[in-house]
């Protein structure tokens, strides 16, 4: 048999191999690094058998697929060390996630975080006896039984849930059996850098009906130094968690009368029109027309759209005057309407039409996470109608726009294609010419991106962009989705050249995503130290002592008239005090007035970047000021020890 492996090279075998011993036949480093395999585009085992000819990657913790092989163990032993000390606890689900792992744990005396200590000691000891892990299978009906005896009612409503002829998998080491379909190492033995992080409650199977287990996160890595950095770097996260820096600013807040929803407060609205000034302002550039759609519209428009089948479960009705209404969880079919409002040529298109739209969807009280997942938020959304023949230069556009966008902020950036998903609409020609038109304009722009198979939209398939914060982090904002399939639903036209209807393309996109997910982004990535163009306060005013209020009053009144937003500090208490304070707020500049500032019509400049930056003529303050905030810049700050 032939094996092609994912360099392009070959190897050739007279007989059966596992995927391990394949990956030792290529070296031994490769054997002792490989967490699991992919045979012809298939995450596998890596005792899995390969008997025939195929591709076949062998997956590392290097590469997604391997860390959550790598990371789906430590669940395992996790799981297995609980039991251990807690022999009454029942077992939910452990799968791994993004950078770590979880397992849902039921037991009548709930586990805290000060057990986390006693299991990752028994977890040690676990790895420390390099227990090896087998695969086997059982029928459903053994496999029920099975878990019975074991007294683990989770796994046993898990199985039969299956189909009657499934053959279920499970995965054993040592004294520990778990339902899984893998794949698993090869032992416990290479799981040696981990950290238990937090415990939180979660409904078994996200249902707010049923019981509230207990959930405990946890990550791993192959090596210790990379765990140290990713503790640091959660540290990190924690210090820039927004919603800590949210309520220090006063920039929002969240009410127990409305969860999910959340309220601006009144520096917070400052920053939020900032941004979107800039946003009005790069859209009016590029030729984009504002709209605005209602927030609620009747149940028929979105089944015409196709959101009532394809996303009901998301959305919040109503009844008025006996007709079912969807509040929009999109701006969509509200823009096609508008479309639809006049008719057009093909002189008209692209007709690029923005709307900064409320939209709201229903998630789970347990996936809420301050401004980052909410249940109502405002969509930066553009959707283009254009002709066949436009389709590249329109995404080419869209794509540097939103480039402009993430470079002002200093993020750079991941490119993901996600193509048709299982749930979809819409014939195989129109998804082809949809997915190959965003491909070929990645292409034609010299792009690299990933595929991710199956993720697109039910209506089309979709440009991804994935911001990296300045600790590494990933956020997916802004997004580029091609739809053959809306305009035809709405008989959307357009009279072409020859005289005749024709159905327009349809581009979705958005820059910022969610309004409210960027500014949360924005204050973790920056800190609460937002650029001074976007700051709430811009300057604040700190007269040394209540004889130089007059003063400081004039200074403010001349920022003012200059459009710079500032406030003064008129409180009883030394200026060093008033310092302080100011830098806690991340005010970017100070101007400091006594008696040598009136008198010589000076102020005394203190900065967030440079610290103490001397004396200045008010005007010359100004003029400098207005110059940073006009050219957006954003100022590196120096470390305390450079000021």
């Amino acid at each position: 048999m032939k094996i092609t492996l994912k360099d392009g090279s070959a190897k050739e075998y007279d007989r059966a191999m596992s995927v391990i011993e394949i990956a030792a036949d290529i070296s031994e480093g490769l054997a002792r690094a490989a967490c699991a395999g992919e045979i012809n585009g298939e995450r596998v085992d890596l005792r899995t058998m390969v008997d025939q000819d195929c591709t076949l990657s062998i997956l590392t913790f290097n590469d997604k697929e391997g860390a959550d092989a790598f990371r789906h163990t430590t669940s395992h032993i996790m799981a297995q060390a609980i039991k251990r000390l807690y022999p009454d606890a029942k077992l939910a689900i452990g799968p791994s996630i993004d950078d770590g792992f979880y397992y849902d744990i039921d037991r009548e005396t709930p586990l805290t975080t000060e057990d986390l200590e006693k299991i990752e000691a028994e977890m040690k000891k676990i790895v420390k006896e390099d227990i090896k892990i087998r695969h086997y299978t059982l029928p459903r009906a053994e496999a029920i039984k099975f878990m019975q005896d074991k007294e683990e009612p989770y796994k046993v409503e898990l199985i039969q849930d299956l189909p009657e002829d499934a053959v279920i998998s499970f995965y054993e080491q040592g004294d520990f059996t778990d339902l899984c379909a893998g794949p698993h190492l090869m032992s416990t033995k290479p799981v040696k850098a981990f950290k238990l992080t937090k415990i939180a409650g979660a409904y078994w199977r996200g249902n707010e009906k049923n019981k509230m287990l207990t959930r405990i996160y946890g990550t791993s890595y192959t090596k210790a130094a990379d765990l140290e950095e990713y503790i640091t770097r959660m540290e990190e996260a924690k210090k820039r968690d927004h919603r800590k820096i949210g309520k220090e600013l006063g920039l929002f807040t969240f009410m127990d009368e409305g969860p999910g929803f959340p309220f601006f407060l009144p520096k917070g609205m400052i920053l939020k029109n900032a941004l979107m000034e800039y946003w009005r302002e790069i859209h009016t550039r590029e030729n984009y027309v504002e709209i605005e759609t209602p927030v609620m519209l009747n149940k028929d428009l979105w089944m015409t759209s196709g959101h009532w089948e394809h996303y009901k479960d998301n959305m919040y009705s109503t009844v008025i005057d006996d007709v079912d209404y969807c509040i929009k969880p999109m701006n969509c079919p509200g823009a096609v309407l508008v479309y639809k409002s006049q008719p057009h040529s093909y002189r008209d298109l692209p007709l690029r039409l923005a709307e900064v739209g409320l939209v709201h969807r229903h998630e789970k009280s347990g996936a809420l996470h301050g401004l980052m997942r909410v249940r109502c938020f405002h969509q930066d959304d553009a959707h283009i109608m254009m002709a066949p023949d436009q389709i590249q230069d329109e995404i080419k556009r869209v794509v540097g726009l939103i480039d402009e966008v993430y470079q002002l902020f200093g993020f750079k950036y991941m490119i993901e294609l996600s193509t048709r998903p299982e749930d979809s609409m819409g014939s195989d020609e129109d998804w082809e010419n949809a997915t190959n038109g965003l491909k070929n304009a990645l292409e034609d722009l010299g792009l690299e991106y990933m595929v991710n198979e199956g993720d697109g939209a039910f209506y089309g398939p979709k440009i991804d962009f994935h911001l990296v914060d300045c600790i590494g982090r990933t956020w997916q904002c802004g997004t580029i989705q091609l739809d053959f399939q809306m305009p035809q639903r709405f008989e959307a036209e357009y009279i072409g050249a020859d005289g005749e209807a024709h159905t327009p393309i349809m581009i979705h996109r958005v820059c910022f995503g969610s309004v409210e997910r960027f500014i949360g982004i924005l204050t973790e990535h920056f800190a609460g130290k937002f650029p001074t163009w976007l700051s709430p306060v811009q300057v604040k005013v700190l007269p040394i002592s209540d004889k130089y209020f007059d003063y400081g009053r004039k200074v403010i009144a001349e920022l003012k008239k200059n459009g710079i937003r500032c406030e003064m500090d008129e409180r009883a208490e030394k200026i060093g005090y008033k310092i302080r304070e100011a830098r806690l707020e991340r005010v970017p500049y100070m101007l400091v007035v006594g008696a040598q500032e009136e008198e010589a019509g000076l102020v005394s400049v203190r900065s967030r970047f440079a610290g103490d930056e001397g004396q200045k003529k008010l005007d010359g303050f100004i003029k400098d000021i207005q110059a940073e905030i006009a050219s957006r810049t954003i100022r590196e700050e120096q470390t305390e020890e450079n000021k």
